[in-house]
């Protein structure tokens, strides 16, 4: 071969294999070398896409699963594979058209390994009435109206270990948002759907409420507000039927200059330690509100998923979902 074209040919693929990889890690306090390691790279694993949101690691099988909100799909991948489609349509369902965010958003398995989708266009959360392993866009509802009044659009939720399904519900899967003509409750609330059926109100003062997730323990809940007045994380103490004891456990408001993004998706991990999407990436704290580091992002991120040995972080951001193998 020409040895002058042996570097450019290096070259070539050295910029190949850069250009798999997105953003970069910003460490702030040293004990995140201990979640994340320092060689840690952020990998593009599938692009293309429209808004990514909701991943969900099915560890049985292997496989990725997450929803592609303006597409109304949800979408697998598997190691080596490109990413395709899973179920169509996965969040709304009717044959009227309209526009706006009609997909799937947060994605989770209930006790019994059940796929539960928070349908945006649906206005609803459902459970797909069908194995994991046969895909079927045929859907049971398990919350879509509270008093009588059809929810806004469930946007993601979280089960407790006793199957008591926790929910936020903005109103971003409406065509026209708040000014919906459609749009029938007056706040943006955190609901409780018991075992029963039951629905339970349980906070309606947060404006945009979004990513929730438990605190090992479940006695502390904690909920993003994809606000850009009032850009903040709140926790909750969890007593039965009832949030209590408010309070900020992050102010985003500090970081917009940042990147792109809102707070948005999240999840805890099993210390505590919290991982949610806003402005300019995904923010790593641990279980006190101690900012650790950032996963640095160019674009907006939405959600995030663990594997099931809480190594690797699966991100979506945008058009992209990414891979972060942490440790």
């Amino acid at each position: 071969m020409n040895k002058i074209l042996i570097p450019v040919l290096i070259l070539i693929f050295s910029s190949c294999q850069q250009s798999k990889n997105l953003g970069s890690i910003q460490r702030i306090d040293p004990s995140l070398d201990s979640i994340v390691s320092p060689d840690a790279e952020i990998e593009i694993i599938a692009d293309g896409f429209k808004w990514t949101e909701g991943p969900l690691w099915l560890e049985d099988k292997k496989m990725l699963l997450f929803s592609d909100v303006f597409s109304n799909k949800v979408y697998k991948w598997t190691e080596g594979k490109k990413a395709d489609v899973y179920v169509s349509p996965s969040g709304y369902t009717a044959t009227t058209t309209r526009g706006g965010e009609i997909g799937s958003n947060g994605l989770l398995l209930d006790n019994e390994g059940k796929l539960v989708l928070c349908q945006h266009g649906n206005r609803q959360v459902a459970r797909m009435n069908a194995d994991l392993s046969n895909p079927k866009s045929e859907y049971v509802s398990l919350a879509s109206a509270y008093q009588d009044k059809r929810l806004n659009s469930p946007n993601d939720a979280t089960f407790d270990t006793n199957g008591n399904l926790f929910f936020t519900d903005p109103p971003y899967g409406l065509e026209k948002n708040m000014a919906d003509p459609a749009k029938e409750i007056s706040f943006q609330g955190v609901y409780k759907a018991k075992l029963t059926g039951e629905l339970i109100l349980l906070c309606d003062t947060i404006t945009r409420p979004n990513g929730i997730a438990f605190f090992p323990g479940e006695k502390t809940l904690l909920v993003a507000n994809s606000d850009s007045l009032k850009p903040f994380w709140y926790s909750f103490d969890v007593a039965n039927d009832t949030l209590t004891n408010a309070r900020i456990f992050y102010n985003a408001g500090s970081h917009f200059n940042e990147g792109k993004g809102l707070p948005d998706g999240l999840k805890i991990d099993k210390n505590g330690n919290v991982f949610a999407t806003g402005p300019g990436g995904v923010f790593i704290f641990s279980r006190q509100g101690k900012l650790l580091g950032k996963i640095k992002l160019p674009v907006a991120p939405s959600n995030c998923a663990f594997s099931a040995d809480q190594k690797t972080l699966f991100i979506t951001a945008t058009n992209y979902v990414l891979r972060l193998k942490m440790r």
